[in-house]
């Protein structure tokens, strides 16, 4: 079966923007204080039901497709355009196996730093952890903790692990 050069650069196009939506679009929706909707959350999990599948069959398609593309192509510029159209899919094929949500959000913090409170700019909405230990006070704001979810501290000479 031969493609144009036309019908090969537009489905690796459709590679590329398929991946892309894939690692995407779960990150974008579900997100710590970000108001979601039903249909929204459940698109976005049913994303990342299917995305390692669908990004390894975008990833093959983009690779079969460059191979095809070399082949026929006599500009390198464009064997090298679609070289890295090929490449991206396959680091987003990659990605796609990363939980962010686990690895770059949700890690504990192991050393907090703490100013004064009158040091500090809070907003009156906003919302603390207050943890008071031998006369020593920590307050850990739940917008950071909503990211972190754990903070291993001392306070008043006392391990601590606070957790929202």
């Amino acid at each position: 079966m031969s493609f144009s050069q036309r019908t090969r650069r537009n489905i690796l196009l459709v590679c590329v923007a398929v991946s892309l939506v894939c690692v995407a679009y779960p990150i974008y929706v579900i997100r710590p204080f970000r108001a979601q909707g039903p249909r929204e959350l459940a698109v976005a999990l049913l994303v990342m039901r299917y995305r390692l599948l669908v990004t390894v069959i975008s990833a093959l398609t983009a690779i079969g497709v460059v191979v095809m593309y070399w082949r026929s192509q006599a500009k390198v510029w464009r064997k090298i355009l679609a070289t890295l159209g090929g490449a991206l899919v396959c680091v987003l094929a990659a990605l796609a196996r990363v939980n962010v949500y686990e690895s770059l959000m949700f890690h504990p913090v192991d050393h907090p730093a703490f100013a004064a409170v009158n040091e500090v700019k809070v907003d009156k909405d906003d919302k603390m952890l207050v943890v008071k230990v031998g006369g020593i006070a920590r307050a850990y704001p739940i917008r950071t903790m909503g990211y972190h979810h754990i903070v291993n501290d001392f306070v008043g000479g006392t391990a601590i692990v606070a957790t929202y």
